[in-house]
This record gives structure tokens, C-alpha cells and sequence, in this order.
């Protein structure tokens, strides 16, 4: 799998607490000069980054993040006013307590009122897979089919752990035709980022790629 094909599946990501604006900048920058996916930066900083790149690259924020224990009310606020802020892509996190009460109704109905919020954007749904029970994540991968979600995504990087080629896997055996899969967290080289596109994932929510390209070899060199 070539260098560009890689990049141009990465939401370059930048969601630490300390993040500023001249570091969320290099982000951008380095998103378009390396023609990533979107940049997935904390909703604070969405209007702002939407004035800065204009149509150049697409601007990805995070609702309900990194606990998922919001109200619904809250998480479709945060949802309005990041698309009125410019927001081109949503990842939501589900509650998961939710999940562990099997209340997966109230999960599904909390991610279509999100998702209608998004307004036609795209709508990302994380349900943090290292808390969860493969039973529970082979459910989600039908509840996040039947929402209309455009995909399901691994984790939130905020937790035990990230993203593991078995819950790959796992996604794409179970989830629904028209269900992408984002694997985030903790893609740390070109080789496990192949391998994760290999088994399925669509993008590839990562905030070392971008760097290992850019400190390393010539972007039009393909080889890794």
C-alpha cells in the first residue's frame, strides 16, 4: 500500500487539553500539504480552523468527548454549534453505561438525534472498544448499522487502549454495507496503518503518521 493512499485515508489529530491555536495551526497546515483526510481538532478551535483553510481541507471535531456520559441535549447542542462553526465531520462518543444496562435503544436514539444535528455531515461514532465485551461490540456494530451513521470508529485515545487489528476485524464482519470503519488510536507506524486499512478501515485517526512522513522521506516517495 503506497505512502499516499495511507495519508489520504488520516483524520491528522490534535485533541490534548493543552493544544493552542499556533500548534492546531501546524496541524492544518501539515493536513493539507500531506492531503489528509480531514484534521480532527477540539471544537473550540472549529470556527477559527474553518477560517483559516476555507474549503482546502475538511475540519473534523469531537462531541461528548472523551467520556460519552453527556445528556443528549448536550451532545446535540455541541453538535449544532459546531456544524454552524464550520465543522465538516462529527466522531461522537456513545454512553457507554448505556451499553453495560444493554439499553441499546436509548444508545441508537442518541446517535440518530446526533446524527440529524450533523445536518448531512458526516457523523463518526466512537464506542471506545477496550471498555467493551465483544458481545457488546458486535451489538454496536448493528445499533451504529441501523442509526445511519456514516461510520463506527474504535476509540477515543483518551482510555486503556486504542484501536487492535482484531476489532477491525471484527467491525467489518458485523457491521452494515453502508458503515465505514475509522480505527483510532494508538497507530503509531505506515505498516500498522496499512494493515489496519487492509482489514477494513476507511480512515485512520492517528497524530503520528502525518510526522513520520514528514520527518522522514520525500511525500512522493511511495516506498516505507
Amino acid at each position: 500500500m503506497d505512502r499516499d493512499k495511507i495519508l489520504a485515508a488520516v483524520d491528522h489529530t490534535l485533541l490534548g487539553q493543552t493544544a493552542t491555536w499556533a500548534e492546531i495551526k501546524e496541524i492544518l497546515d501539515d493536513s493539507i500539504t500531506y492531503n489528509a483526510a480531514s484534521a480532527c481538532i477540539p471544537a473550540s478551535y472549529v470556527k477559527q480552523a474553518k477560517e483559516y483553510v476555507g474549503d482546502k481541507l475538511p475540519i473534523c471535531t469531537v462531541i461528548g468527548f472523551p467520556n460519552g456520559y453527556s445528556t443528549t441535549a448536550v451532545k446535540v447542542f455541541e453538535t449544532k454549534d459546531a456544524i454552524e462553526n464550520g465543522a465538516d465531520e462529527i466522531d461522537m462518543v456513545i454512553n457507554i453505561g448505556l451499553v453495560k444496562d444493554k439499553k441499546y435503544d436509548l444508545v441508537k436514539e442518541e446517535i440518530e438525534k446526533i446524527h440529524e444535528a450533523c445536518n448531512g455531515k458526516i457523523l463518526k461514532v466512537i464506542i471506545e472498544t477496550c471498555l467493551l465485551t465483544e458481545e457488546e461490540k458486535i451489538k454496536m456494530c448493528e445499533v451504529v448499522t441501523e442509526s445511519g451513521a456514516e461510520y463506527i470508529k474504535t476509540s477515543t485515545g483518551f482510555s486503556t487502549g486504542g484501536a487492535t487489528f482484531d476489532d477491525i476485524a471484527l467491525m467489518k464482519k458485523y457491521v452494515g454495507p453502508n458503515v465505514k470503519i475509522k480505527a483510532a488510536g494508538g497507530i503509531s507506524s505506515l505498516d500498522d496503518a496499512a494493515k489496519f486499512m487492509e482489514l477494513g478501515a476507511d480512515r485512520l485517526g492517528t497524530s503520528r503518521i502525518v510526522k513520520i512522513v514528514k520527518s522522514g522521506k520525500a511525500i512522493n516517495d511511495n516506498s516505507y
